[in-house]
């Protein structure tokens, strides 16, 4: 198999996977993570009543897709030589790490602990992103890390910050929207200077 062949895999994988956990959001079909179902909060309730499913599916995604950017700009940050792909990456490191200290703050207010690494799927993707070196890893760093995912983010925010049943949570949603559509624009300036169409 040629390297032009195994890239080709990899970015068709990689589309699939991102799509699956888009997907996921969408559904509901991801189990959220509230410990025991019969824990009771301050107030009586059980923890796991105080959000609505969708909510803490957003919750959910939102802090795996985080956890994914940040490894994947860490890799980044290690595998690159290219000083473009290197400035995104420590913004997205900086920006997500902010982003997602507030999210589990929130979370945990709501009685909902949130996942603290990307999902199964999110680091096989690494894993195949980790594999590369060079123009080959900036190229699919900025495809996938970049584009993608802050597709995929900004479509999941700006659905959270209009449908959220929980006000706080709605308002999360809309205060990150405009740095994520920000983000995304970068994204798209790095896919082009890296030589990606």
């Amino acid at each position: 198999m040629t390297a032009s062949h195994v890239i080709t895999s990899i970015v068709a994988a990689s589309a699939l996977m991102f799509t699956a956990t888009a997907g996921a959001q969408g559904t509901g079909s991801t189990t959220p993570r509230t410990g025991s179902p019969n824990a009771m909060s301050s107030s009586g309730a059980s923890a796991s009543s105080e959000l609505a499913r969708g909510d803490r599916t957003f919750l959910e995604n939102a802090a795996q897709g985080g956890h994914a950017e940040i490894e994947g700009s860490k890799l980044a940050n290690q595998k690159s030589s290219n000083a473009d792909v290197k400035a995104f990456a420590s913004r997205m490191i900086q920006d997500h790490t902010k982003v997602g200290d507030e999210l589990a703050s929130l979370a945990k207010s709501k009685g909902y602990t949130p996942p603290t690494e990307p999902s199964l799927v999110q680091k096989g993707e690494l894993k195949a992103l980790g594999a590369l070196d060079g123009a080959k890893f900036d190229k699919l760093y900025s495809t996938r890390i970049g584009v993608a995912a802050h597709e995929s983010t900004v479509k999941m925010f700006r659905e959270a910050s209009q449908n959220a049943k929980d006000t706080d949570v709605k308002a999360f949603a809309a205060k990150h929207l405009p740095e994520l559509e920000h983000h995304l624009q970068m994204a798209r300036d790095l896919n082009k200077k890296v030589g990606n169409d």
